[in-house]
């Protein structure tokens, strides 16, 4: 006997919204050096996406590209297009982008020294104009993921330590109520056990407050743990991109970036640049 009851079809997976695009941009720094050459990447809703690569692989510039912080270094982009929301952004300036809601946590912290942290952490309310109420409440939610500055809110910044330096910067950052961060190099001159803190922060900011994530790290081990995708750049180019589980399985990457070979782990002296991989720059 045939079954004629109807059948319930699985709901198809909808796509996150993509909140930043970056379409095939071109960098020039001084109206001569290429740094960027056809750099292409999204941030998807609620994403956690990893920029990957080397000291001077175009990282920070790619970041910097899409804060509109390029003009104070005499770098333009000089081809190709950075939306948000999908309008054009490449052109706005770096206010207009704090209040679109896209706030960069430079690399090396970046704090005002002579402030104590609490006045650090109330300078990234001040494009916002929603009342003191809702400042002590934003306030007491930084410090709920940041116990330790809750403890230190009135010494002088100056004075902390690297990683509760770090934890300030990304603490005023989210005072601004951010919808996407760009973290460069968030791991930079930190211990382990305060590197894991603070992506494991990372975490929590975008599982519970719905933050969007881009950053920027050296670090591949610990950055392809906790991101969702990855774009790995070298010499200003994107030679690779994937899930994040996808690339920490990759065998290129294992070698040349986790230091892994089949053969074992292999010496940094022994692992050889991308650059050499004519095949990925092609």
């Amino acid at each position: 006997m045939l079954d004629l009851a109807p059948t319930t079809a699985e709901p198809a997976k909808t796509q996150a919204e993509t909140l930043l695009e970056v379409n095939n941009i071109e960098v020039i720094y001084n109206h001569v050096i290429l740094v960027l050459k056809g750099v292409s990447l999204k941030v998807p809703k609620g994403g956690i996406i990893a920029l990957l690569g080397g000291n001077g692989a175009g990282k920070s510039t790619t970041l910097k590209s899409i804060s509109n912080l390029l003009h104070s270094e005499r770098g333009e982009v000089t081809k190709g297009s950075i939306k948000y929301r999908g309008v054009e952004v490449q052109y706005s300036d770096p206010a207009n982008m704090v209040r679109k809601g896209v706030i960069q946590v430079m690399e090396g912290r970046h704090c005002f020294e002579h402030l104590t942290v609490e006045e650090n952490l109330l300078t990234g309310y001040y494009t916002r104009k929603d009342g003191k109420a809702q400042m002590l409440a934003d306030l007491d939610l930084v410090y709920t993921y940041f116990p330790r500055l809750k403890d230190r809110r009135k010494s002088q910044a100056g004075y902390t330590s690297g990683g509760e330096q770090q934890m300030v910067a990304l603490g005023r950052a989210l005072m601004s109520k951010p919808e996407t961060i760009l973290l460069d190099e968030p791991s930079m001159g930190l211990a382990p056990q305060l590197v894991e803190e603070i992506f494991e922060i990372v975490k929590d900011l975008n599982e519970r407050e719905g933050v969007s994530f881009l950053l920027a790290e050296q670090n591949t081990n610990v950055a392809l743990r906790y991101a969702h995708h990855g774009y790995i750049l070298e010499s200003g180019r994107v030679v690779m991109e994937g899930p994040a589980a996808e690339l920490r399985e990759n065998p290129d990457v294992k070698e040349f970036y986790l230091g892994m070979s089949d053969e074992g782990r292999k010496s940094f002296r022994d692992t050889r640049s991308y650059r050499r991989r004519k095949r990925w720059l092609s």
